[in-house]
């Protein structure tokens, strides 16, 4: 009896068992090899594509043709031969733009194009301009030093592969118009953030800073930019008018349309893959983002008519309301909080129809070596296995930040801002063969993971809080 204790204290003290590797069987890999080829020639990726940006065009959360774009969706799924299809509410703040124009006053008179940015109110403000070559030149001014002025960053952003330029272009978008206010500013406008030299300008989403009293704020395209940069550098009182007419208009509710493919053994287990449905109002959003519905919505069906379905269930999200806060991303970590262990992976397609170049995953250590198989399952489509290099995508972050692992097949997005948020972004920017070597990579990604042999480590304990 006096050993039982001392056996007790000797099995506490030894080390947990190891955790059993994940590996992928060599039956999945062959099917995926299979399916590799099968996408590379399938159009489903393209009819998808088409058939969004066609027959509902525009989808701005909270408007008619965000309705319009969930009863497709649903419709979709359907049609594909999905063997579930649901919705789950997401509910809002409703911003809306109704029209906006710019011109230069005076002697050197001239229009403007100007595009108001997500969250901005209305409004129309005449005053002198002054120009700040980047976000900390703004948040240094003194107090009041803007009073009835309209502040201007002219912060041209860089171009990359992998979109990195974006992030201090989209700081200067939402952060640019609380530094003007907080220096006084009756207006803010700024250089867009995109990479084009095309005379449209790039919206997106702004916020202001709690206490602060919001100014109009917009973008202005980059030639434009460059007019009124020369006009400031000729004569430093230049004056312009801006005009807005926009603002909130109460709250909506949206849908996340959710369709899923059953698995054959490990049901209740997921393979989450996604793109986000609503865009906003200029352009028919094809690469942002009916390209990565296209994509994942065909990826699933590829995968639902194998030979053999894979071991879990492949879910595909189309997500409400990307564009204005991530808000159909949040909506479903909160109504799934109690099944996050139960998604195996994640992966988004948010970053256009370039060809996919890199993978990379934020897996547990016992899972590395299965993300190693899936990318030499991917390596003869031109994609590089990069640890450490990617990333998750838009509205997968919050339930990342719980805890769930996620992929990344990161698209190649040298133009990719050439047209983002523009009026441009319509569907004869994307290359079809193209599309179908990204509906490939998320094929043969979806399909080994679901078909792996353990879990790739999702758990509330590998929860964080977002560096950023």
């Amino acid at each position: 009896m006096r050993l039982a204790p001392l056996l007790l204290a000797l099995l506490v003290s030894l080390p947990a068992a190891a955790q059993q590797p994940t590996r992928i069987p060599q039956a999945a890999l062959d099917t995926a090899a299979q399916l590799r080829e099968t996408a590379l020639a399938d159009d489903t990726g393209w009819k998808v594509t088409e058939s969004l940006t066609t027959e509902v065009g525009p989808r701005m959360a909270g408007s008619e043709g965000d309705a319009r774009a969930v009863a497709w969706a649903k419709a979709k799924f359907e049609e594909l031969g999905f063997d579930r299809v649901w919705t789950e509410p997401v509910t809002f703040p409703k911003w809306e733009r109704r029209g906006q124009s710019a011109e230069v006053l005076g002697p050197h008179s001239q229009k403007l194009v100007v595009i108001a940015l997500g969250g901005s109110p209305g409004g129309t403000v005449e005053g002198q301009v002054v120009r700040f070559p980047d976000l900390e030149s703004l948040e240094k001014a003194e107090p009041g030093s803007l009073k009835g002025k309209i502040a201007f960053i002219d912060y041209r952003m860089e171009r990359k592969q992998d979109g990195s330029g974006y992030g201090m272009a989209s700081r200067i978008r939402g952060g640019g118009p609380s530094a003007a206010i907080r220096a006084g500013a009756a207006a803010y406008v700024m250089r867009s953030a995109g990479t084009d030299n095309h005379r449209v300008a790039h919206t997106g989403g702004t916020r202001f800073a709690e206490g602060l009293t919001p100014i109009p704020s917009a973008a202005l395209s980059n030639p434009d930019a460059d007019q009124l940069a020369r006009l400031l550098a000729l004569d430093p009182s230049t004056r312009i008018r801006v005009s807005l007419d926009c603002g909130w208009n109460g709250e909506y509710t949206s849908q996340n349309v959710i369709g899923e493919i059953t698995g054959a053994s490990r049901p209740d287990e997921v393979v989450l893959i996604a793109g986000h449905l609503d865009s906003w109002d200029v352009g028919t959003g094809a690469i942002d983002d009916a390209a990565g519905i296209g994509i994942t919505m065909a990826a699933a069906k590829l995968i639902a008519a194998a030979p053999q379905r894979p071991a879990r269930s492949i879910r595909v999200v189309a997500f409400a309301n990307e564009e204005q806060g991530l808000h159909g991303g949040f909506a479903y970590a909160r109504a799934h909080t109690d099944e996050l262990v139960k998604h195996a992976i994640l992966a988004e397609s948010d970053f256009g129809a370039g060809r996919i170049y890199g993978f990379d995953a934020g897996v547990a250590d016992h899972a590395k070596g299965a993300i190693e198989q899936i990318a030499g399952a991917l390596a003869p489509l031109g994609v590089e296995w990069m640890p450490g290099q990617g990333s998750a995508e838009s509205d997968i972050l919050p339930y990342t930040w719980a805890g769930a692992a996620w992929a990344w097949l990161g698209h190649d997005g040298t133009d990719y801002f050439d047209l983002h948020h523009t009026e441009d972004d319509t569907l004869d920017k994307i290359d079809p063969k193209v599309l179908a070597q990204n509906v490939a990579a998320y094929t043969v990604f979806t399909y080994l993971a679901a078909s792996a042999e353990g879990d790739f480590g999702s758990s509330p304990e590998r929860a964080h809080t977002p560096s950023w």
